[in-house]
């Protein structure tokens, strides 16, 4: 019970902390813009650990942080190999050719009255679809690989980025697109000078989700088969031993890595579309 008591003082004395950091006069500085969300963070640790340890919850509901860090340091040479397996060559192969076929795609559609009409709707049917019941469709065409789970991710991103880039290419007036053919641009020109450079929050937008479902994809579908490596084979098999450490520590690579990811496509955005008003400060 005094665990449980200390866990609700710091949560207090935490959340008095940050309330003086946030509304003082340095709220806006780069150093307490990072140390708010970095106090945060480290209190509901430190909570989950105290509240664990003081309501004595068994290891097979709910680990307490040191033991999925202990887990962790134990099961380093697993854990990366699951990563490599997941992560490299399931998430980022399907994620390069989803994305890239995606943004081929929406020039051609944006060329084709014809694609627009017919394409889309079927874009909107397909995105709408359950993961959980073309995974294993996918598994069984392509092995238990990580071929597989490429072909899945590929299918995830794929629509979302379509939308985003088929709609970031229409962002510009007619004005603006018969100025330019004023100019005697040829719609490639028009494409690279103002098209594609006023798409790009929108092409962002996509690759930024796309990231996300990338690695959910990636893990879902080694639920459905896979060789005996691999964050969902992991957590699947973990599952069923009982060995909740586990589980956590491949959802903490996992979360890690998938941060990671996102941060890089967002600091991509940022010296990419500088000019753009959500850039500015």
């Amino acid at each position: 019970m005094t665990l449980v008591v200390a866990a609700l003082v710091l949560w207090a004395l935490a959340w008095m902390l940050n309330a003086r950091l946030a509304n003082g006069p340095a709220s806006e500085s780069r150093s307490i813009r990072l140390l708010v969300p970095a106090i945060f963070g480290l209190t509901l640790l430190a909570m989950w650990e105290l509240l664990v340890r003081g309501l004595d919850v068994p290891l097979v509901i709910l680990p307490a942080p040191s033991l999925i860090v202990a887990r962790m340091a134990d099961s380093l040479p697993i854990l990366w190999a699951d990563f490599v397996q997941t992560f490299v060559k399931g998430a980022l192969s399907g994620y390069a050719i989803g994305v890239t076929a995606a943004f081929v795609t929406a020039i051609a559609v944006d060329r084709s009255d014809f694609l627009r009409r017919g394409l889309m709707p079927v874009a909107s049917f397909v995105a709408a679809l359950p993961i959980v019941g073309t995974a294993p469709i996918l598994v069984m065409w392509y092995g238990f690989d990580w071929q597989s789970k490429a072909a899945v991710v590929v299918v995830m991103v794929f629509f979302p980025m379509l939308v985003n880039v088929t709609a970031g290419l229409q962002e510009t007036t007619q004005m603006q697109r018969d100025q330019i053919r004023t100019w005697a641009a040829t719609w490639w020109q028009g494409l690279w000078k103002l098209r594609l450079p006023a798409a790009m929050p929108f092409v962002f937008n996509g690759l930024k989700i796309s990231s996300t479902l990338a690695l959910i994809g990636a893990i879902v579908a080694e639920f459905f088969g896979s060789p005996i490596v691999g964050m969902g084979f992991r957590i699947s098999t973990s599952v069923g031993q009982l060995a909740l450490d586990m589980v956590w520590a491949e959802i903490v690579v996992a979360a890690l890595a998938g941060s990671a990811f996102y941060g890089l496509i967002a600091l991509i955005e940022a010296r990419v579309t500088f000019w753009h008003p959500s850039q500015r400060r």
